[in-house]
């Protein structure tokens, strides 16, 4: 299929998405606001990681941002999704957040940071900053990128704000809930996304030269070690400190069919892609890596869930497919080129 084509269709799928999400809205508005949170909180993702991948090849050079540099782009250019898909967050914060119902938070210790104003001044921050940021980004995309100062100041300020809207968006769901590297593993996490969308949509367009391939293996390895990292020792975190108050986020997420997702997301989230990309023979295939980071795609949108609906003591839905088809539909009719940017993408490749 031409990416012309698949365009179109991902219009489609976008729109579909959206109908149904709307009908969910009508039908469940609590159901549609936790599936809205966990399909936002999983597509924001893909052009926060793009900015931070763009940054840190403007800091450290290499062939391998060179060969995907307009995917990266591309995958930037979705950000505008961000402004009509936080307005749902918005509209249905109550039914979303206990420390937004004055009768739940009179029992919590930390309504001094987790209260609706200091909230919509954060929200309100982040979005400015993650604009202004990609704005910058893009504008300098004519130029060669954008300078070492610049871009060790954007990676700076992206940590900052991703930790907060980390907290806000997925953490806070159950207020009391603490952990210091939370917003590190979010962090993590959309890079390691950024990554995978990345070189499936490269790969797909325009397979980047051949010696580029290994070098992009290795940072999807090293972005999978590291979100795994880290995620462990949260987990190990938790469990050596035993306290109900931590530890029932983790018995939400183990208890019921949530533990069977558990499992599968260990397996096939982390073991087996780190195993795959160890292989010298797979790091120089090109479908090997587009199928390894086909799998991290799908793992991620399962971990959107088991992040955020357990919160809400639900398994997925059909309204949490129709969300998650809304964003990832039309984030991807964003990103896919249209035919000058197909020719540049070609040009670079």
């Amino acid at each position: 299929m031409s990416a012309i084509g698949a365009r179109n269709w991902a219009w489609i799928a976008g729109g579909l998405g959206l109908l149904l999400a709307v009908l969910g809205w009508i039908v469940d508005p609590t159901r549609f606001a936790f599936a809205w949170v966990a399909a936002l909180a999983t597509w924001i993702g893909w052009p926060l990681g793009c900015l931070a991948l763009l940054c840190v090849h403007a800091l450290t050079g290499g062939r391998w941002g060179d060969a995907i540099r307009p995917a990266l782009h591309a995958g930037l250019g979705t950000i505008p999704l961000l402004l009509p898909a936080l307005v749902p967050v918005l509209l249905l914060a109550p039914r979303l957040y206990p420390w937004m119902r004055p009768e739940a938070a009179a029992h919590l210790p930390n309504t001094f940071y987790l209260n609706p104003s200091f909230a919509a001044v954060r929200v309100g921050i982040d979005v400015v900053v993650w604009f202004a940021l990609a704005t910058l980004m893009l504008g300098s995309r004519n130029r060669g990128g954008p300078s070492r100062g610049i871009a060790a100041m954007t990676l700076i300020v992206l940590g900052f704000t991703v930790t907060f809207a980390a907290i806000d968006l997925v953490m806070s769901l159950e207020p009391h809930f603490n952990s210091s590297v939370f917003g590190m593993i979010v962090g993590a996490q959309d890079v390691l996304l950024a990554t995978a969308i990345t070189l499936w949509l490269a790969i797909r367009l325009a397979p980047p030269p051949a010696p580029a391939l290994p070098d992009l293996a290795r940072i999807l390895l090293g972005l999978l070690i590291l979100w795994g990292y880290l995620d462990f020792m949260q987990l190990l975190i938790v469990w050596q400190s035993d306290l109900p108050h931590e530890a029932s986020w983790y018995l939400h997420r183990i208890d019921g069919p949530w533990g069977t997702l558990t499992a599968v997301l260990a397996i096939l989230h982390f073991l087996l892609p780190f195993f795959a990309l160890l292989s010298p023979r797979l790091r120089r295939s090109p479908h090997g890596i587009a199928a390894i980071a086909l799998l991290l795609i799908v793992m991620q949108v399962l971990r959107g869930w088991w992040l955020v609906l357990p919160a809400n003591d639900r398994g997925p839905g059909w309204i949490d497919l129709a969300a998650m088809l809304t964003f990832g539909g039309l984030s991807l009719a964003l990103a896919l080129p249209r035919p000058p940017l197909l020719r540049v993408v070609r040009r670079h490749a």
